[in-house]
């Protein structure tokens, strides 16, 4: 190995131990397919990482991977200093990861109030049986859940629809119920599965700046998969491109745009 190859290894994995969140060689296959190959890439403490590619790439699988939905056959991930292996798919929100989805996941027939307080009973210590009994602590649990959950229907300028089934509201600002339900357990990575789906330009413009907004109030770091380049490239500070279950590029949102490979995989001609 020569010296540049050495010194960019020692960078790498300084980077990779340093990272809230480190994918290390994940390989993972359906049958013979091969949807994630060696992926390698780390997100900072505080940072907003954009996950692109052309479809098929394997970027939900690996968001699926990161959430524990699936086993990789190879390779790691590791949060916080933590192996995500030895985590229980059941702890992953008290280990500090909310996510969202593309397809808006919430409870129709009930309030936005009450999908908030969803969010927020995910870190509750009381079970089944504590609340059947109605231990004290149950009690003063439900007031700091409800607490939270005004909290955030205040912070996301959802009053007015507060006590409204969510299923009779607009497609936009149920994705903004589903953020403040993510945010409840006060997660140190948010993961957001292509959240500008559906939305206007309006909306997407409005969504740009409210990613960056939580980012800068909480200094949660974000990652998210988005077919949206504009609003990838104007809120990440790191972009991470793949295709074919492989990183193609790696680095800041100027970089990869003018990336030969990233062009080559979206345009199918060299840059």
């Amino acid at each position: 190995m020569g010296l540049a190859e050495a010194r960019a290894e020692t960078g790498e994995e300084s980077r990779q131990a340093s990272a809230l969140l480190a994918v290390e060689g994940v390989t993972i296959r359906f049958g013979g397919v091969t949807a994630l190959e060696d992926v390698s890439f780390a997100v900072a403490p505080g940072a907003i990482c954009g996950l692109i590619g052309p479809n098929g790439a394997g970027k939900t699988t690996l968001f699926n991977c990161i959430s524990r939905l699936y086993e990789p056959h190879a390779g790691g991930i590791v949060f916080d200093g933590r192996p995500l292996a030895r985590v229980s798919r059941h702890a992953m929100a008290a280990l500090g990861i909310a996510r969202t989805f593309q397809n808006v996941a919430l409870f129709a027939t009930l309030t936005t109030r009450d999908n908030v307080r969803v969010g927020a009973h995910a870190l509750a210590r009381g079970g089944f049986l504590a609340n059947a009994l109605a231990l004290p602590f149950t009690a003063r649990e439900g007031r700091r859940i409800a607490e939270r959950a005004d909290e955030l229907i205040e912070e996301f300028g959802l009053g007015a629809v507060a006590d409204r089934p969510v299923g009779e509201l607009p497609f936009g600002v149920r994705k903004r119920v589903e953020l403040a339900r993510a945010l409840a357990i006060g997660p140190k990575l948010l993961l957001l599965d292509e959240p500008a789906a559906g939305l206007n330009h309006e909306e997407v413009d409005s969504l740009a700046d409210e990613i960056r907004a939580i980012r800068d109030r909480r200094g949660v770091s974000v990652l998210l998969v988005e077919h949206h380049m504009n609003l990838v490239m104007r809120v990440s500070d790191q972009v991470v491109a793949l295709e074919f279950g492989r990183v193609i590029a790696d680095g800041t949102p100027e970089a990869v745009r003018c990336d030969p490979e990233v062009v080559r995989a979206y345009l199918g001609s060299a840059a």
